[in-house]
C-alpha cells in the first residue's frame, strides 16, 4: 500500500547530492541528523536519502550557527515547524521574529568584544599588571569554565 503523502522519487536526494547542493560535508549532515536537526529515510541498500526541502533546513542551521545560536536552540526552533508540509515563508518569519531579541543581544556582545579587543590590542601597555583581560593566579576559575571576562553579558553567565 503506497503512502499518500510520500514525495515522489524526484523529491529525494542522496547524501552526496545534498552535500554538494548545500556545501555541507556528508559527515556534518550525519551529525545534523544525529542531533535531530534533519531527517532522512533509508533505501533498501541502507543509503540515506533526504527530501529536497531539507536544503532549506540545512541553510537555516548554517545561518543560525553563524550568528552564534546553540544547536539546542536550533533544534527547538526546527521542532516547531510543521512535519506534514514544507515550511512556508510565514513559518520561517515566525522563527526569525522569535530570535530577534537573542540576535540583538548577540550583536551587542560582539560589538563589546570588538571594542574591548581594539582597546587591548591598541593600548600598547604590554603590562600584565594593567591588562583588563589578565586572570592573575586563575582567580576566575571559581566562576566556571571558559573565557569568563569575555563572557560578561552573555545570558547564563
Amino acid at each position: 500500500m503506497a503512502e499518500e503523502n510520500v514525495p515522489s522519487k524526484d523529491h529525494w536526494l542522496s547524501i552526496g547530492e545534498i552535500a554538494h547542493r548545500s556545501g555541507v560535508a556528508a559527515s556534518a549532515l550525519r551529525f545534523y541528523e544525529d542531533q535531530g536537526l534533519i531527517d532522512s529515510r533509508r533505501t533498501a541498500g541502507n543509503q540515506r536519502q533526504y527530501q529536497r526541502s531539507t536544503l532549506r533546513r540545512i541553510a537555516f542551521v548554517q545561518a543560525a550557527q553563524r550568528v552564534g545560536l546553540a544547536l539546542a536552540e536550533i533544534r527547538e526552533a526546527l521542532g516547531s515547524l510543521p512535519e506534514d508540509r514544507t515550511p512556508t515563508r510565514s513559518d520561517w518569519s515566525r522563527l526569525s521574529k522569535g530570535w530577534r531579541t537573542r540576535l540583538d543581544e548577540r550583536i551587542t556582545e560582539l560589538e563589546r568584544l570588538r571594542d574591548d579587543l581594539d582597546g587591548c590590542i591598541g593600548c600598547g601597555c604590554l603590562s600584565l599588571q594593567r591588562c583588563n583581560l589578565y586572570n592573575k593566579s586563575d582567580r576566575l576559575a571559581e566562576r566556571g569554565p571558559g573565557a569568563r571576562i569575555l563572557n560578561v553579558g552573555i545570558p547564563g553567565e
